[in-house]
């Protein structure tokens, strides 16, 4: 709600005091995540990387097994939960977990104060605000203890995996309005000095404007790109057209959506960069990042995970109950995103004894749910870069037809247009129709985010 009041005041102030608003609040939230203890924390997560099945087995069911407890005792919403079952004659116990229910986001969108535990001040912790799959903002809130230990993680995992630290200089591209939409002049970013951040506005990538982020960037010199993978992809494809080739970086880090295998492919293609993807949540209930392999690891500390009602291609809902937040606990939540587990008993060359999974399918509305009933969430290969397509979409209308919302480049034809049909018709099968519709721009949802498929159907398919 304050940002309503402030953010129109802050687009009208000039650079050098944008600059200035976003060196406070990068103070402030190097203050809430980072301490004296944060390298003792990054060295353990480390350390745990080597720690045998039994290890973590122990470390895990004495988090739980408190978590669980701390929950039903002091938690409103869990305790009026347990009581009810109670009078209802069940006799399950709380101490397991299976015996708890699936906990659905709407629930906890309408009262998030009761999943804070009684014991706690909201005044004196960090409250954020996150974007459900439906748009509506979740209220959430987070002790000092706790977001040091959640970023602690991120810093040993996200970043020294990959050569790089907190420490170093690093642009991100991401959903923050970091300058007014209308703006058609430089700068298109803000410079966070505190965490040594150049934040590139995610929505100003015209192909006109991208010169003006490829001399910032040049004169910034991040050691690493971190941002929103059609973010980062689009950045690419434009400096591919200017045939610029002398932005390098020590790696390239994803989040927030899913990476496919042709916007990778294009970004260490054009600058010569490792991208590697990760993932997390402001929620706290599960997180996982790719290691130097191309592997992705779950982060065993962040939480216990599930995979729900998996189809026949292995994916399926992803329900976790986060461990590192005990005082805003979210127990055997559907996070609302699609994954795919690794083969039981997999091992990854990196060596490190953290459990694999396969890929991020993405949320579970982005699944186009064909006539004879497949569910099919992961379309990227038709989008070869031999296609000429900016960025595209796909929209399932109705049970047997989707709509692809093309941004075409200059090549893009009749016959790249059929080529693509053909591709997708492959795919879904001959029962779907397949329709495509050339646009100037496809509009971000919550947050910025690009959403490559989008079911209308999801609702009443949803399992």
């Amino acid at each position: 709600m304050a940002a309503r009041f402030w953010l129109p005041l802050y687009h009208r102030l000039p650079p050098w005091l944008q600059d200035a608003a976003a060196a406070v609040r990068g103070w402030q939230l190097e203050g809430w995540r980072y301490g004296p203890e944060t390298e003792r924390l990054v060295e353990e997560a480390l350390a745990r990387e080597s720690w045998t099945e039994e290890q973590w087995q122990r470390w895990r069911e004495e988090r739980l097994a408190r978590l669980l407890d701390r929950a039903a005792r002091k938690v409103p919403y869990y305790r009026a939960m347990w009581a009810e079952r109670r009078v209802r004659g069940d006799a399950s116990g709380w101490e397991k977990l299976e015996n708890w229910p699936v906990l659905e986001k709407e629930a906890l969108r309408r009262a998030p104060e009761a999943f804070l535990a009684e014991d706690c001040d909201p005044r004196q912790m960090f409250e954020t605000h996150t974007s459900g799959t439906s748009g509506t903002p979740l209220k959430l809130w987070q002790s000092r203890k706790t977001l040091r230990a959640w970023y602690a993680l991120f810093e040993a995992r996200w970043r020294r995996w990959h050569g790089v630290s907190r420490r170093d200089r690093w642009a991100i591209l991401g959903g923050q309005l970091v300058v007014p939409t209308a703006r058609r002049q430089p700068p298109f970013w803000v410079h966070n000095r505190p965490m040594r951040q150049l934040y590139l506005s995610s929505y100003h990538l015209a192909p006109e404007l991208i010169p003006h982020y490829v001399a910032e960037l040049r004169r910034f010199r991040p050691a690493y790109l971190w941002g929103y993978s059609s973010a980062l992809y689009t950045l690419a494809q434009e400096c591919r057209r200017l045939g610029v080739k002398d932005l390098r970086f020590r790696v390239i880090l994803t989040n927030a959506e899913p990476l496919y295998s042709h916007q990778r492919e294009l970004m260490e293609e054009v600058f010569d960069t490792p991208v590697r993807e990760t993932y997390g949540m402001s929620e706290m209930a599960a997180a996982a990042g790719e290691c130097e392999e191309g592997r992705m690891h779950w982060f065993p500390e962040a939480g216990v995970v599930e995979i729900l009602g998996a189809g026949p291609d292995g994916a399926g809902d992803l329900v976790a109950t986060g461990l590192i937040n005990e005082d805003m606990p979210l127990i055997r939540y559907r996070v609302g995103d699609r994954v795919k587990p690794a083969p039981a008993g997999a091992r990854c060359e990196c060596g490190r004894a953290l459990p694999l999974l396969e890929r991020i399918e993405g949320r579970l509305d982005d699944v186009i749910v064909t006539p004879d009933g497949r569910r099919i969430g992961r379309l990227d290969p038709v989008f070869k870069a031999d296609l000429a397509i900016r960025e595209a979409q796909i929209v399932q209308e109705r049970p047997d037809l989707v709509r692809v919302r093309v941004v075409p480049g200059a090549e893009f034809g009749a016959r790249q247009e059929a080529d693509l049909v053909r591709r997708l018709r492959l795919r879904l099968g001959e029962a779907m129709r397949v329709e495509v519709e050339r646009v100037k721009e496809i509009e971000r949802g919550a947050n910025g985010k690009f959403r490559a498929v989008v079911s209308r159907l999801a609702a009443e398919h949803r399992s």
